[in-house]
């Protein structure tokens, strides 16, 4: 229960970033439609392709977890019987993967000029993308901690299980935020 409130509460941060940028945006339409134009979707949408399959691949960890499953029964390319641990790293990897793309892409825009104190819509793209980005990163220290303490239980228990379906929520949630994002800054610009 305290995990959907506080979910909620993050909700509520993100809806205040979405208006921000949307206000901005309605007295700014020509800067945004200047400033978009140095966005490189296709890039930013095989980001975002790596960080929603990441949301698949923690689902089957928490499957595996419900299972009682904490490691792999067979050969590290059978994918069908990989346990908890697998599918968390495979999750983790894919998230690490995101974040080093929104750095490239971060790099990019400041080449083309546009930074943080540089307009208005580089202050909203930055302050959403970031704020989104420091959750997603808290997101891959959630799953360190999960993944430990796997490593360092002597028997996996239900408690570790109820631990990764929580981490899985919020993992959830940053996806879910991003769709929004991305479609609010990359489709509709």
């Amino acid at each position: 229960m305290g995990t959907i409130i506080w979910l909620s509460s993050e909700l509520m941060f993100f809806a205040a970033l979405f208006a921000a940028y949307f206000t901005i945006r309605a007295v700014s339409p020509e800067l945004w439609a200047q400033e978009t134009a140095d966005l490189n979707v296709p890039f930013a949408t095989a980001n975002t392709a790596i960080l929603v399959a990441s949301s698949f691949a923690c689902q089957w960890g928490v499957f595996a977890a419900e299972r009682g499953q904490v490691g792999r029964t067979g050969g590290l390319l059978n994918f069908t019987k990989w346990g908890l641990r697998e599918w968390f790293i495979l999750t983790y990897v894919m998230g690490a993967i995101f974040i080093g793309g929104q750095a490239l892409e971060y790099a990019e825009l400041v080449h083309h000029g546009i930074t943080m104190g540089s307009s208005a819509y580089g202050s909203m793209f930055y302050l959403t993308t970031g704020f989104h980005g420091l959750h997603v990163t808290g997101g891959l220290i959630a799953f360190l901690f999960v993944l430990g303490r796997t490593y360092l239980a002597r028997r996996f228990t239900h408690e570790q299980a109820v631990t990764a379906i929580v981490v899985s929520y919020y993992w959830h949630f940053v996806d879910v935020v991003w769709i929004g994002l991305f479609f609010t800054i990359y489709v509709i610009k």
